[in-house]
């Protein structure tokens, strides 16, 4: 082969390399821009995920540090994600940005065992009297029989639900957290169909037993995805008579429901 050969099939080779690398660069490029606009695009799912979340919490979540883990979280996802592969890119990053958050709240969220005790109580307490009245107790009844101010009765409420909340997502002492970390079943049984039948049947009477202003605040906070601030423009009370009516609900509802 002469010298003049090798020289072209030297030049084909490196105009090939840099073609190639041109490509490549483009293509980076292209990717760092879609990761930006699909940030940038959901950031707001972030802030309104964790005002969400903290709603549940609220006396130890610091808005600022769930937001931030959530944005890491969105960052983390935006990196991660392939389209060829995945669900359009909001769902996938979802389950990541609520995954962050609420790893954030597994280091800062503890509910004493000793309110576990007292709230298992008042739910035993709130079954013995709805069986007795063959009707819900009012608040200030049960307030009362339990020996403890109205006031006691609403935080006792709004600790129960952080205590849910911790449990549903493996949290607390009562569930494992490796269970929120299993893959969803695309395939249930048709036991488990089933199940999931009767529980929705179940929760709609549960729910329709509720008074009116309850099924109205359900509505809006799960429905419409009011914030507590916006819920309480609307039935025209405090913010934090919102949240005392949302934590008593959850629990006569976890109580109906067993």
């Amino acid at each position: 082969m002469s010298i003049e050969t090798t020289s072209t099939a030297d030049s084909v080779t490196l105009t090939r390399a840099l073609k190639a690398r041109a490509s490549c660069a483009y293509a980076q490029q292209g990717r760092e821009a879609a990761e930006e606009n699909w940030i940038v695009e959901n950031l707001e799912m972030v802030s309104r995920m964790a005002r969400k979340i903290a709603s549940y919490v609220t006396n130890n979540a610091d808005m600022e540090d769930l937001i931030s883990a959530g944005t890491l979280g969105l960052v983390r996802a935006a990196k991660a994600y392939d389209p060829g592969k995945d669900t359009e890119f909001t769902t996938y990053a979802y389950i990541r940005v609520r995954g962050a958050i609420i790893d954030e709240l597994r280091s800062k969220t503890f509910v004493p065992t000793t309110v576990h005790r007292r709230i298992r109580d008042v739910q035993e307490l709130y079954e013995k009297l709805t069986a007795q009245l063959g009707d819900t107790p009012s608040d200030e009844r049960l307030a009362r029989e339990a020996g403890i101010s109205l006031e006691q009765l609403y935080k006792l409420f709004q600790q129960g639900r952080t205590q849910q909340f911790l449990s549903i997502h493996g949290l607390s002492d009562e569930a494992p957290a490796m269970a929120s970390l299993m893959p969803v079943d695309h395939n249930p049984s048709p036991s488990d169909q089933l199940e999931k039948k009767e529980l929705a049947e179940r929760m709609a009477t549960a729910i329709a037993e509720l008074p009116k202003r309850d099924r109205i605040l359900l509505l809006l906070y799960y429905e419409r995805e009011l914030s507590m601030k916006e819920i309480a423009q609307v039935l025209e009370i405090t913010e934090s008579r919102v949240s005392q009516l949302h934590a008593g609900l959850l629990f006569k509802l976890s109580v109906k429901l067993k």
